[in-house]
Formats: C-alpha cells, sequence, structure tokens
C-alpha cells in the first residue's frame, strides 16, 4: 500500500476528539462502559480472577483500582485483573468478532483512574480503540476463529494500545509504536475456550495495550510498518496470506462504530448460542412443555457457532457456556439461561443432563452479507413423545443485538442483576446513572463500584 497503515492508525489516534464523534459512537460508548463495568463487578469473585489477581500482585503500587473499589494498583495489573473480570461470566457484549468493550473499558479506567480522565476523553479513547479493532479486522479475509485464534484477544491489544495513547496523549509517532510494540505482545486461542484462561486472555489483551502505550510514552519504538509488513501483525494472523493492505485506510474517514455497533447479551454464555436460545425461549413461551414430554430438541445453528460451541455435555459452568446442549436444556427446566444457571450444580444435575443427551445438532451455513458475527437465521425444533412436532421461528437477530437492541429498561435491569451482590441498590443507581451520562463525569476517581469492594480481602 502507498501509505502504511500503521502510521495512519497513529495519525488517527493522535487526533481523536470527543467534540468530533458522532452521536451514535458517543451513544455506543456509554453503553459499553456500562455493560462492561456491570459484568466487571458480577464477575470480580470468580476463581479466575482470584487466582490472577493473586498471582499478579508482586506488590505494584499506583492509583488505578480494582473493580471500582478502594483497592489501588498498577494500571498494568488494574488492566489484567479487571479485563478477566470482564470476561469471566461470557457476559459481555459483542462486536466486530469479539468483545470489545471487555478489553478497551478496563484498559481504559486502569489508566484514567491514575491520570485524573474525564468521562469525554475516556469516551474518545473507546471509539479509538473500537475504530483500530475494526480497521484490522476488516482487512482479513478469513474468519480468525476458524484459524484458531482468539479475536478478542488478538485485536484487542492493539486495540487497548490506541485507546491508551489518547489517554496518555500521545502524538502521530508515538501512537503509532504503541500500535506496533502492542502487536509483540497479542495472543490468544480457540482452544481454551471453556477454561478460565479464556477470560485471562481478555485481561491480557487489556494489560498489553496499556503497557505498550507507557512504553511508548516513555521512547520505547516498534516498526513503522508493524501491522501491514508480510511478516507483521495482519501477516503472522493470515499465514496464507490473505489479508488486504492494498486498499487505502479509512480510519478516520468514516466510522466503523456506526455501522457495527455493540450487540448486549441477554445470556451468560457464548454469543452463538443466543439465537436459539431466544428461539426456544419463544417457543416454550408459546408450547409450555414438561422436560419428560420431550422426546428429542432439534438445535438448527451456524457453521462457526458449531466449531465454537464445542462442548457437547459439560459438567462445569465453564463449559456450559459453550455448549448449546445446555442452552437448550436451561431453556427446559429453568425457562430462563442467567447467571443461576451458569454453576457446577445446576449443569451438573441428572436431569439435566438427560435434557442435554435430546439435543441434535444441525448445522446451518452462515450468512456472509451478514455484519454480525456469527449470522444465520438460528431455530429449534421440539419432537414430543405424543409425536406432535413444535417449530420455533427463525431467529437472526438475537435480542439485545444493533439491530434488536434492548431498551433502556432491559439494560438496567441486567446491570441490576450483575450488581446485586457488590452494591447496595442506592449505590448501583448512582453508578449507572453516572455510566450513562458518562460524558458528564469529571473525573475517573467518581465512579465507584459499591459495598462488593470491601469484600476484596477474599481475593487478594
Amino acid at each position: 500500500m502507498g501509505a502504511s497503515l500503521t502510521q495512519d492508525i497513529g495519525r488517527f489516534v493522535s487526533n481523536v476528539e470527543f467534540d468530533a464523534l458522532p452521536s451514535a459512537a458517543i451513544d455506543a460508548a456509554r453503553l459499553g462502559f456500562t455493560d462492561c463495568v456491570a459484568v466487571m463487578l458480577a464477575g470480580q469473585n470468580e476463581q479466575a480472577v482470584r487466582i490472577v489477581a493473586t498471582v499478579s500482585d508482586h506488590g505494584d503500587r499506583g492509583a488505578s483500582r480494582l473493580f471500582l473499589g478502594p483497592e489501588q494498583t498498577s494500571p498494568e495489573r488494574a488492566a489484567l485483573v479487571n479485563g478477566t473480570a470482564a470476561h469471566v461470566l461470557d457476559y459481555d457484549d459483542v462486536a466486530l468478532a469479539g468483545h470489545p468493550s471487555a478489553v478497551l473499558v478496563p484498559a481504559i479506567l486502569a489508566l484514567a483512574d491514575e491520570l485524573g480522565s474525564d468521562g469525554r476523553t475516556m469516551i474518545a479513547a473507546y471509539v479509538a480503540g473500537y475504530e483500530v479493532w475494526a480497521e484490522l479486522l476488516l482487512r482479513e479475509t478469513d474468519k480468525l476463529s476458524n484459524k484458531g485464534w482468539h479475536p478478542t484477544a488478538v485485536l484487542g491489544a492493539p486495540a487497548a494500545a490506541a485507546s491508551s495513547a489518547v489517554l496518555l496523549g500521545l502524538d502521530a509517532e508515538r501512537s503509532a509504536h504503541a500500535v506496533a510494540i502492542s502487536a509483540s505482545m497479542s495472543s490468544g486461542i480457540l482452544a481454551n475456550f471453556g477454561t478460565m484462561t479464556k477470560s485471562f486472555q481478555v485481561g491480557r489483551a487489556a494489560q498489553a495495550g496499556v503497557s505498550a502505550a507507557r512504553l511508548a510514552k516513555a521512547g520505547l519504538t516498534g516498526a513503522a510498518d508493524a501491522m501491514e509488513h508480510p511478516r507483521g501483525f495482519l501477516g503472522a494472523l493470515s499465514p496464507r496470506g490473505r489479508f488486504d493492505v492494498d486498499v487505502a485506510s479509512q480510519i478516520g474517514r468514516e466510522w466503523r462504530i456506526e455501522r457495527f455497533g455493540l450487540n448486549v447479551k441477554r445470556y451468560p454464555m457464548c454469543y452463538c448460542t443466543h439465537r436459539a436460545a431466544d428461539a426456544i425461549l419463544d417457543l416454550l413461551g408459546v408450547h409450555p412443555t414438561a422436560p419428560d414430554d420431550i422426546a428429542s430438541i432439534e438445535a438448527y445453528i451456524g457453521q462457526t457457532s458449531a466449531n465454537i460451541l464445542r462442548n457437547t455435555h459439560p459438567e462445569t459452568g465453564l463449559e456450559a457456556k459453550f455448549s448449546i446442549e445446555f442452552a437448550m436444556a436451561s431453556a427446559v427446566h429453568a425457562g430462563r439461561v442467567s447467571l443461576a444457571q451458569l454453576v457446577d450444580s445446576f449443569v451438573t444435575r441428572p436431569d439435566v443432563g438427560r435434557t442435554m443427551d435430546k439435543v441434535e445438532r444441525h448445522v446451518l451455513p452462515d450468512d456472509p452479507d451478514n455484519d454480525l458475527p456469527f449470522a444465520t437465521a438460528d431455530y429449534v425444533v421440539l419432537n414430543l413423545s405424543d409425536g406432535k412436532r413444535l417449530e420455533s421461528e427463525r431467529v437472526t437477530d438475537a435480542r439485545g443485538s444493533i439491530v434488536n437492541p434492548l431498551d433502556s429498561e432491559s439494560v438496567w435491569e441486567k446491570f441490576q442483576e450483575c450488581t446485586q451482590h457488590h452494591s447496595e441498590a442506592e449505590e448501583a443507581n448512582r453508578l449507572f446513572e453516572q455510566l450513562q451520562k458518562l460524558e458528564t463525569v469529571k473525573e475517573a476517581a467518581s465512579l465507584r463500584g459499591g459495598q462488593g469492594q470491601r469484600q476484596r480481602a477474599s481475593v487478594a
């Protein structure tokens, strides 16, 4: 390509300002912060988060907070721990073949605490990271997940570096260095889905972005063509060389966040399960059916979804997040798919296991023309013991998607669900209102996570 993609990114990042952002971008950033903070607080006491918090504690000191609470640590450690918590429940939002907020928000909060950044700057940083993520993803011909890459982990690092560069006020040259440095810190594989390492990979991406930007500010350099070089970032992700560097960069010329936005999850499971979960819950709402009256369940899902949902008979809550069989069984036995069901005790119930055994997968071709991740028209068929066949509607756009968004009340209901064990109702309401008007927040330190932070001793 004539100009350097890496340098184009650096120039874009150094010039991002809140006042130049379209209203849709600001709305998406507010939603991303609101949803991510909620799931981060909900995930703070999970075992994976406790392990990461304990092992990463090397006596680091700083002004960055864990879980918006009183405990302070270094920006790098805060990004790592909070990023792990934001993804550990698989309840975080989805876009660009991954989970942008779970990487960007923890990285931004970590540096914003240290720098005293205001809400306008945090929003600008979020949008910058989102746009860099989109610019890199859209140059890849093949799906990263089909090659074994965890898109959130590998694309999140340079995106978080861009967000961090905005907060640090880096110029174009050093912003480009930050993104280039992050390319050498980016990693994550699909095989670790359904284990604690999946969320750790996301925390590492947030940490890598913060570290890369801080190193660039201190004078560390990276390759001027680290992104587009044949042996650079895009080339490494695409071993067959099926990535596009010939088209001029559109970063800063069009706002991808307006086009792709955010898809907010209604269920704390891999997004690949959501259309089918909507389908069976709607079907059961019209035709209430007892588990013992079901002879079999046909779940029609896309090829990419089938590849990712690797666990057919999970034995833990973590494994169940990647099981269409469990999603169907949870809907049948509980009438919902919520945090209460994604626990080992429910997953291992004998009756739930018997229903999982009744689920038959049917694979549909992905829709190449749909911009939403893993797009298909998923549906479910219940074959009853008396010979009746109940078929759901086709679901192309899951509830919470950019095409079928949650209303403000539903966003608040999810926030309440996630924070009920960590904040008093009044505190949760105040935090929610702050995040919904993030551009009016004077400094990051005013965002507080509530009484659950006094439980921090159990984590460290």
